[in-house]
């Protein structure tokens, strides 16, 4: 099971953001989310397999790894700011892309929705603090970590 979904929202809350959204199909390799680009969409992975990178010094480094439910492109959208990551494809994904303005517009006119929308992308975004904090916690253990001398 995807540990990035939003776990709390209701069928009927899915059908809401479902009328929204827009199906759009990536290819291998094709960006879905681009470092820098402003946050004007949430992609919700509804098949395939897509990769987080992040760009520093001209490299690109893997962090996560995403599958069918899970959601990206969600701290853009919190903090009205631009992607911290690329988002690829690694497979044929198919995502629904929502608009930020229509996914506003909803939680204006479903206050529900809003409350279960941002209890469950806290719960995501605890998961995946969580998941860093031990990635990081391991390559401390390794002696990747030189602390004072």
């Amino acid at each position: 099971m995807a540990r990035n979904t939003l776990e709390f929202l209701t069928q009927n809350d899915w059908v809401l953001i479902s009328a929204k959204a827009a199906r759009r199909r990536y290819s291998p390799g094709e960006e879905i989310i681009k470092e820098g680009a402003r946050g004007e969409a949430v992609f919700i992975l509804r098949q395939g397999a897509a990769s987080v990178v992040l760009s520093s010094a001209g490299a690109e480094a893997p962090v996560a790894q995403l599958g069918p439910g899970d959601i990206c492109g969600d701290m853009a959208f919190l903090e009205k700011g631009r992607a911290s990551a690329s988002v690829i494809a690694a497979e044929p994904v198919e995502a629904e892309v929502i608009p930020a303005a229509e996914l506003e517009k909803l939680f204006d006119s479903f206050p529900g929705l809003a409350a279960r929308f941002y209890r469950s992308l806290a719960v995501v975004l605890g998961r995946r603090l969580r998941d860093t904090s031990a990635q990081l916690g391991r390559e401390y253990g390794r002696g990747g970590h030189q602390g004072p001398g």
